[in-house]
């Protein structure tokens, strides 16, 4: 997640600027450097630490833009308090990482701090497409697309699964774009959607030059600091005809299964209501036969007992 508001700048508050002008990292911190990359972390990560020094190395590049040129700080907070003091008290609490282009410095959580914040080598590619996007076009993208585009890059494909279980995305479709950059900062369920959204728009625009992707896209948008002068000149689309391009298709290929889905949801939530009640009315209805059949066989008894004392007085001599 990029954050261009000034806590950038403090946003290792534990690391100071050293004469070369790189972070010097906490005393006890190790460093592991390869290339324009150097990751610090604490001797619990230092595995993990390893791991995304490769996978940055091995995979340095990025849809469309140039090979980034600018060396990359990575730290790993080794614990929750550490992360929230690092990224400061603006980054919201369900974040899984966060890039700061104005010092090219990226925060991540270690490995002792959970599940929740995902493959750590995906998040490291988000966060890293982040830092290439700022170097290339600098403060030109918007929220919408630097997110889309980040979550692109990193092979994010699992988030449009959202719009596929959203029976309100189902009914209104997707939003403006414009209306998403609020979004990313409206809790965690509506950024869940935001970024959907986003990735899928990023992608979608991907598709529109299938040999060059959005390298020619990207080249014009330098060129003339405009978004949709870039993609009227890479695709022959305003970018209202692109807004309107993708919420047609956005919504066409997920409405029907987010309604399909939903109506399987709540017909499970329903059986599962339904089923108790089902059980229990059958079990009185089996008590019910149960006390009649009981019934039954005592008239039965005691019609069979009567009718054999009967027998049994005619019979008797005495009589």
């Amino acid at each position: 997640m990029r954050q261009r508001e000034l806590a950038a700048l403090a946003a290792l508050a534990c690391m100071a600027h050293a004469a070369s002008g790189q972070r010097a990292g906490p005393a006890d911190a190790q460093r592991f450097e390869a290339g324009r990359f150097t990751v610090l972390a604490y001797s619990g990560d230092a595995q993990l630490a390893r791991s995304l020094l490769a996978a940055a190395q091995n995979r340095d590049t990025f849809p469309g833009l140039p090979r980034p040129m600018r060396r990359v700080t990575i730290a790993l907070a080794p614990d929750d308090a550490r992360f929230a003091e690092w990224v400061g008290s603006a980054f919201p609490e369900w974040g899984a990482a966060a890039a700061f282009p104005a010092t090219h410095e990226i925060v991540m959580h270690g490995r002792r701090t959970g599940s929740a914040s995902g493959d750590p080598l995906v998040v490291l590619r988000h966060e890293l497409a982040h830092l290439a996007l700022a170097e290339a076009l600098g403060e030109l993208p918007p929220r919408w697309f630097d997110e889309g585009y980040a979550s692109f890059a990193a092979g994010e494909w699992g988030r449009e699964e959202v719009l596929a279980t959203n029976i309100a995305f189902a009914l209104r479709g997707p939003t403006t774009l414009a209306a998403l950059d609020s979004a990313f900062s409206g809790g965690a369920s509506r950024a869940t959607a935001a970024y959907a959204l986003a990735h899928r728009a990023v992608a979608e625009l991907s598709t529109l030059d299938p040999s060059r992707g959005l390298a020619l896209f990207f080249t014009y948008w330098r060129e003339t600091r405009s978004l949709d002068r870039a993609m009227r000149q890479a695709y022959g689309l305003t970018q209202d005809g692109f807004e309107e391009r993708w919420r047609s298709r956005t919504r066409r290929r997920y409405g029907m299964l987010a309604i399909v889905t939903d109506v399987g949801v709540v017909a499970g939530g329903a059986l599962l209501i339904l089923l108790p009640m089902f059980v229990s009315r059958r079990r009185r209805q089996k008590e019910r036969l149960e006390t009649l059949r009981k019934r039954e066989e005592d008239q039965a008894r005691r019609a069979r007992e009567s009718a054999l004392d009967a027998l049994l007085s005619r019979d008797d001599p005495q009589q």
